[in-house]
């Protein structure tokens, strides 16, 4: 009887905290459709770990909504980082495949995580590879894909995305690498910041390695093949992309 109970109140704990979270998360999610980001969990752990290296504690953003962001650099992130962003449901599994497929020989390992993915994890989670941080992006992934657009989506990962020491998002990163703000950004420009993303604290977009200088080369000539623009009202009219 004693057994019974318990494993009842346990169950009734457990069952109210799942609630309780699908509900939060819900109104998160709801409510970041619509208000601007102050801060992510990554923007804090970088502050803190500045901190405690003795480092000035550097945090430089500035939220600028999807049009004034030039439609270069949405375009060139694309390129470099999701070329099937406008299609899929949050999800590459074409990628995952590919990457699975590569990683098995390859020195650099090659990454399949969505635009949305990135944001997901961004924007609500912690850095790290455990199974529960990677069930909850795929959980947070599903909900952004299901209340926000892809123009949302492309906004919010613009404006809060890592892209150099101290240095989050667009508009911050457009001013620091090349003294203007991201609506007048080129495309060898926002090709140069995109290419860095993977790794914006080793990599700089003014100071380019020859990886990177080969990255930015390859991500102009899709910029090129996808016709110089994103058409989000028409995703599936694009123009052939180079394999």
């Amino acid at each position: 009887m004693f057994k019974f109970l318990a494993g009842w109140i346990v169950w009734r704990i457990i069952k109210k905290v799942v609630i309780y979270f699908i509900v939060i998360t819900l109104l998160l999610v709801i409510f970041f459709k619509w208000v601007p980001v102050p801060v992510t969990p990554l923007m804090l752990i970088r502050c803190v770990e500045q901190k405690r290296e003795g480092k000035d504690m550097k945090l430089s953003k500035d939220w600028e909504p999807l049009s004034r962001i030039s439609n270069n650099l949405q375009l060139a992130v694309v390129c470099t980082e999701d070329q099937n962003f406008l299609t899929h449901g949050g999800f590459d599994f074409s990628a995952i495949k590919q990457a699975i497929k590569e990683n098995k020989w390859k020195k650099r390992k090659r990454g399949a995580s969505t635009i949305s993915q990135q944001t997901a994890k961004n924007l609500f989670l912690w850095q790290g590879r455990s199974y529960l941080r990677k069930g909850l992006e795929v959980y947070f992934t599903f909900l952004i894909e299901t209340f926000w657009s892809k123009e949302r989506i492309m906004e919010v990962y613009l404006n809060i995305i890592e892209m150099g020491d101290g240095i989050y998002g667009a508009e911050a990163a457009s001013q620091k690498y090349f003294h203007k703000p991201a609506s007048s950004l080129t495309n060898q420009q926002a090709a140069a910041i995109a290419v860095i993303l993977p790794n914006p604290l080793k990599f700089s977009a003014t100071n380019p390695t020859k990886y990177t200088l080969k990255r930015q080369k390859f991500a102009m000539r899709q910029m090129r093949y996808w016709g110089g623009k994103l058409n989000y009202n028409d995703p599936k009219n694009l123009v052939e992309k180079e394999e």
